[in-house]
């Protein structure tokens, strides 16, 4: 299901069978690895289960979740941008995580620009939070374009986290 279009970009809920293999990719670059931690799916049928036990479970908890972006050309996956509401902090927060491949194109920030306006607009949620490892700079420079404020840090699972926050 689509949840947003931007001019360039369909994102939509995951689908297990047809996004594994993309997944499974993404979760494994570096860049991932250091600046969200290593999930632990190494094969396209544990990208399933993780998409299943992840993305599908907060879809019918919460509404919400991490969803796929595609490129509108060619319907190319080219990452995740959502929302993960987590039991330690009291506010859904965005995520967004582009492949290597496609960063510095506006992307992520055209992404993250349309999740914002979904939750604001069709999910009725007034405060978002948006939570980084101190090391990844590209991250929170982008949490402060979007208009998030940095607030301090946090502690999730067991990692001090900078914290930041956006009300509608």
């Amino acid at each position: 299901m689509t949840v947003v279009e931007t001019d360039r970009l369909i994102i939509r809920e995951f689908v297990a069978a047809d996004d594994a293999g993309f997944l499974c990719r993404q979760l494994n670059e570096p860049s991932w690895i250091a600046n969200i931690g290593d999930r632990g799916v190494r094969s396209i049928a544990e990208a399933e289960q993780y998409i299943q036990a992840r993305m599908l479970a907060s879809y019918a908890e919460h509404g919400f979740g991490m969803y796929l972006v595609e490129r509108r050309i060619g319907r190319e996956p080219i990452g995740v941008c959502g929302l993960v509401k987590r039991e330690t902090l009291p506010d859904p927060d965005l995520g967004f995580a582009l492949v290597e491949g496609r960063w510095g194109q506006g992307y992520a920030e055209e992404a993250a620009r349309a999740v914002i306006g979904y939750a604001f607009r069709d999910l009725g949620i007034s405060r978002l939070l948006g939570i980084t490892k101190p090391t990844n700079q590209r991250s929170g420079k982008l949490l402060l374009r979007l208009g998030f404020k940095l607030q301090g840090s946090v502690r999730v699972s067991d990692e001090d986290l900078l914290l930041y926050v956006l009300v509608a």
